[in-house]
Order: structure tokens, then C-alpha cells, then sequence
């Protein structure tokens, strides 16, 4: 039973100072319901319902960015610009192939060396 109780204080201690450091470090914009020196009174007074109220009631949850959102691609026209981009790449290293291909085509029968038969 003893040991019990030895845990349980230690549990509580650790809570507490969790509890008055994170209220103390804590933004002010973020925080919500009283001043945050309100806060911290309460947690010092009251230590263990003091530290529950900080975090269900006191400490506010992180805003998202607003202009981070997220965007289906389709709706996307960063995105779609490049595929069009990607399409229109893709159509010229097609193109250049080809032309490649018809020059080797038409230059003779090369060997395996790269030197043209004679």
C-alpha cells in the first residue's frame, strides 16, 4: 500500500511541474479562457485539477495554416500546369527521337563499333 501511495506522489509531482512549465512556456495568443498568469495561479494553487483545467480547457490547440490546404489535384492549377508542362516535354524528346532514328536510318549500316561498313 505504501508503495501505492509513494507512486501515486510521484505521478502527481511529475504532473504538476509538467503542468506549471508547459502553462508557463505556452504562446499567449494560443492560450484560451483566462490570462495565462490566471493560469498559472490556478495550477499552483489547485496542482492536480489546476493541470487537468490547463489542459482541457487552457491550452489551445494549434491553428492551421490557412493558406495550406489541402487541394485535389484536379483543382490543383500549380498541378495541372505541370502536366501540361511534362505533356508538351515528353512530345519533344519524342519528336527528337524520331528525328535520331530517321538520321541513323539514313546515314548507311553502321556496325556494332559505331564505324560505317564501306
Amino acid at each position: 500500500m505504501v508503495r501505492l501511495w509513494i507512486v501515486l506522489g510521484v505521478v502527481a509531482a511529475v504532473f504538476y511541474i509538467y503542468s506549471v512549465v508547459d502553462c508557463a512556456l505556452f504562446d499567449r495568443a494560443r492560450v484560451r479562457g483566462l490570462p495565462k498568469p490566471i493560469w498559472l495561479l490556478i495550477i499552483i494553487l489547485f496542482p492536480i485539477i489546476g493541470g487537468v483545467l490547463w489542459f482541457l480547457i487552457g491550452r489551445g490547440r494549434r491553428k492551421s495554416p490557412a493558406g495550406l490546404r489541402t487541394v485535389a489535384p484536379d483543382d490543383d492549377p500549380e498541378f495541372l500546369k505541370r502536366l501540361a508542362a511534362d505533356r508538351d516535354q515528353e512530345e519533344r524528346i519524342r519528336r527528337l527521337e524520331q528525328e535520331l532514328s530517321e538520321l541513323d536510318g539514313d546515314g548507311g549500316e553502321n556496325d556494332q563499333t559505331g564505324r560505317r561498313d564501306a
